[in-house]
């Protein structure tokens, strides 16, 4: 038996109910109770899971969906849930118990051998030509990223991490890295009896099929999509001031084929070997997490526009996730991020820069972590204090 918490990602709720051990709250003892009570300020697609033994806990199942629904949802046929998750089970099917291998920390994390969808075999999923189907991902793997192609079908994406954003047709996969989310409209356009593949093209060496979307032999619900182009209602996010924010950066370094040498743990300067020793290979501006209570990386000014500058030093992809807060993404590489989407998780290709704007309206301490639970595990996470 372990302690346990319950962390509302994405939601801007109050600090005290964040569920961070030790930050936030005290860890809820086996047996014992903690009662979580918030006002919740924005519809949307997001999840809840613990934040005590996260990598363990969440590699097991100890999460779920949380949906706020909108006062005015887009008009579909059906609203789905795709809960997305992959498991590394051994030969007798069982969750492999290699949590923490020192390989997974130090590399892509706790990559699994098996997919699911909604916690079962991601094999089919049954459609009928003609209806319009709203689907709600979200990206619940301990490391895995997913990247869906929907070939034959033209999803429109309407919303990630749960904020509105102006409805298209991305040209690329959808890219979701773990604790991400993404709202898609699909018109299901092809052939009564047909089936059609949704592939996972993410990592390009192993690319596989997902699932198939597999049409009914029905005859189609109707012979053209409707007009009405569905759009969400905006969140009651305040709009950060450019001109004004202030700037601060994180560079993360570590990891294996990376360039850090040494790095500071709990007061000290270490070398990566004796961080190594500590099962500790990741550094936010040099600085090593020892626990979710930290003194803050980052001091944000209540009530004022920041800008966070990302800088990826490493041979890895990073999901960078900031609670209690949402911000805009504005550039990649230098370049404008088409639609300047709101989000609370951003990814950092290897070598990728990219800056991401708020308003820091939420008072507190915040946690600020790769969610590939293993990077985090193993020293990726600083606390952003709001006062």
């Amino acid at each position: 038996m372990q302690p346990t918490t319950v962390h509302w990602h994405g939601l801007r709720i109050a600090n005290a109910m964040d569920g961070v051990p030790d930050l936030t709250q005290p860890p809820i003892l086996p047996g014992e109770t903690f009662t979580y009570a918030f006002t919740v300020p924005d519809a949307g697609t997001y999840w809840y899971h613990p934040h005590t033994q996260s990598s363990q806990q969440i590699g097991h199942g100890l999460y779920g969906p949380f949906i706020i629904e909108e006062a005015n949802p887009p008009r579909v046929d059906r609203d789905v849930l795709w809960v997305m998750d992959d498991w590394r089970l051994t030969e007798e099917a069982a969750i492999s118990p290699t949590f923490s291998h020192p390989h997974d920390l130090s590399h892509a994390g706790r990559l699994g051998n098996v997919a699911t969808l909604n916690g079962r075999d991601s094999g089919e999923f049954p459609v009928r030509a003609g209806e319009r189907v709203r689907l709600r991902l979200i990206n619940a793997a301990n490391a895995r990223i997913f990247g869906l192609e929907f070939e034959g079908h033209r999803p429109l994406l309407i919303a990630r991490d749960g904020q509105p954003i102006e409805a298209h047709n991305p040209v690329d996969p959808i890219v979701l890295g773990p604790g991400q989310r993404a709202d898609l409209i699909v018109d299901m356009e092809g052939d009564p009896g047909e089936t059609y593949p949704v592939i996972d093209s993410y990592y390009q060496r192993q690319t596989y099929k997902y699932l198939d979307l597999v049409y009914s032999t029905e005859r189609p619900l109707r012979n053209s999509p409707p007009d009405a182009t569905p759009a969400l209602a905006p969140n009651p996010l305040p709009e950060p001031d450019l001109e004004s924010a202030r700037r601060h950066s994180v560079t993360i370094d570590g990891g294996a084929m990376g360039s850090l040498r040494s790095a500071r743990y709990r007061g000290e300067d270490l070398t990566i070997r004796e961080l190594a020793q500590q099962g500790k290979m990741w550094a936010l501006n040099g600085v090593v997490a020892h626990s979710m209570a930290m003194e803050p990386l980052l001091n944000l000014e209540l009530g004022r526009s920041h800008v966070l500058l990302f800088r990826n030093e490493t041979a890895w992809p990073h999901p960078m996730h900031l609670h209690g807060h949402a911000f805009r993404i504005l550039t990649r590489n230098g370049r404008r991020e088409p639609y300047r989407p709101w989000a609370d998780t951003v990814m950092l290709e290897p070598h990728e820069i990219a800056e991401v704007a708020l308003v820091a309206d939420n008072p507190g301490d915040w946690l600020l972590h790769c969610h590939v639970l293993e990077h985090h595990e193993a020293g990726m996470a600083c606390v952003v204090r709001v006062a």
